[in-house]
């Protein structure tokens, strides 16, 4: 490790350990979004009015609603049949992860990149989530998708510090080393400082644990299944990872053998998912 990838893992390290790091917070309108989730009395209407105040987050809802994967016979126009035919916690999910995206900016280009990048990743494993779980589990498909959009959160408070370093800025093999070292104990942090039930808050911290085992199929496992597939075939270090060596591929009852990819249905609504959660 470089001695600059060293000196920043430390303070960062240390920065987290005396809670100086400043944590990203969440959009204003995912907060009001679960905070009216949370009623248990809130009513079709009133999440609608909620969620109505942001055009773009109410416009991209109606687009996955319509969405091949979730479409009916009838197109919905309105936020009030999205929500309806979603249903309230798949909705506030499904808001909640969508309002993130504009987290991720920045206003150096390097940087913007990096996080266009982290994004593009997490949508892509979002939509292999929700696929694995509807297909492979009795879980909820809403709450995977998120998973699969907050498994790399971590990364964004990192990236945040090295626009203000230049030398990070120019030293790019530093900051991946970082990224990689640092990225799970942030996540994890940061999903509980916003609250998020636990079983989304370990998975950062989990998901790279390969030799893991859990009692039952859980989020855990099917974001390590679908980091595993998404890089399958690559040249990412990843692709290296005996998957028989795994157990949340016998979790969710697949075989090892097989690559998602390689089944047409899978493949098309693995393609669906992806594409509905892309603005």
């Amino acid at each position: 490790m470089s001695t600059l990838a060293e000196k920043v893992q430390n303070e960062l390290l240390e920065a987290i350990e005396n809670d100086e790091l400043v944590l990203p917070t969440l959009p204003e309108v995912a907060l009001r979004v679960r905070e009216a989730a949370e009623d248990p009395n809130i009513s079709i209407p009133a999440l609608s009015k909620v969620i109505g105040n942001d055009a773009a987050l109410t416009a991209r809802l109606i687009k996955v609603v319509n969405s091949p994967l979730l479409r009916t016979n009838k197109e919905i126009t309105d936020l009030n049949m999205a929500i309806s035919r979603l249903g309230i916690n798949y909705t506030a999910n499904l808001a909640t992860g969508l309002a993130m995206e504009q987290m991720f900016q920045a206003t150096s280009d390097v940087i913007d990149s990096k996080m266009r990048d982290v994004w593009n990743r997490s949508t892509e494993i979002a939509g292999i989530c929700h696929v694995l779980c509807r297909h492979f589990t009795r879980l909820q498909p809403d709450q995977a998708t998120l998973a699969g959009l907050v498994h790399q959160i971590g990364i964004l408070p990192i990236l945040t510090y090295a626009e203000a370093s230049e030398a990070l800025l120019k030293d790019s093999i530093s900051l991946n080393h970082i990224i990689d070292r640092i990225h799970p104990v942030l996540g994890e942090r940061i999903l509980r400082a916003w609250d998020f039930p636990e079983q989304i808050s370990a998975i950062p911290a989990n998901y790279l644990d390969f030799g893991r085992q859990s009692k039952s199929v859980d989020y855990i496992d099917i974001v390590q299944v679908a980091t595993l597939q998404s890089h399958a075939d690559s040249d990412h270090p990843l692709s290296q990872v005996d998957w028989s060596q795994v157990a949340a591929f016998a979790q969710l009852g697949l075989d090892v053998e097989t690559r998602i990819n390689d089944d047409e249905d899978l493949s098309a609504s693995m393609e669906a998912a992806m594409l509905m959660l892309q603005a």
